[in-house]
């Protein structure tokens, strides 16, 4: 195996490793951001909201659904296209993202709440000042994230690119 492919499979971790990288980040004195989603055929939004999001803080954590989480949300039938892990070797692949963490619930929250992000970010069909989690726009872990004086932001969208519309354009 290649170096640098051994390298790009050391950042997709374990809960537990996550945690332990967390911790030794946070001794550091480094500030850790984390955001979320499938992820399932990368594309140029994914990777200016990837981006966006490192900038936001030294390090970042991707946590990606696994393939039984995708289909609880119920995107489509045949989502997802590409595997779990599949889909963390091309995020772990990418110099902004300092580690990948699996997780198989429906919402993150669970992960958020382990990590204790000092910026949760997700993209701008959220709404960072949403308070009611029954809201469409709620950001799954804002309310947490900030009893601890983390912050919750949103980043915009790159137009014309998003996975639903490229597999459209396929049919």
């Amino acid at each position: 195996m290649s170096k640098r492919l051994h390298n790009i499979q050391h950042k997709i971790l374990s809960w537990e490793d996550a945690l332990k990288l967390r911790g030794i980040w946070a001794l550091q004195g480094q500030k850790v951001a984390f955001t979320n989603g499938c992820f399932d055929i990368l594309h140029l939004g994914h990777v200016s909201y990837l981006a966006q999001a490192a900038d936001s803080a030294k390090r970042l954590i991707v946590g990606i659904n696994t393939d039984a989480s995708v289909r609880l949300l119920e995107k489509a039938p045949n989502r997802p296209i590409n595997a779990q892990d599949a889909r963390a070797m091309v995020l772990a692949s990418l110099s902004c993202v300092d580690a990948v963490v699996l997780f198989e619930q429906q919402t993150p929250l669970e992960l958020i709440e382990a990590l204790k992000p000092d910026v949760l970010l997700k993209g701008a069909d959220y709404n960072a000042e949403q308070t009611n989690p029954e809201a469409k726009d709620y950001i799954v872990g804002s309310a947490f994230v900030q009893t601890y004086g983390g912050s919750v932001q949103t980043i915009p969208f790159v137009e014309g690119y998003s996975t639903t519309g490229i597999l459209a354009k396929g049919n």
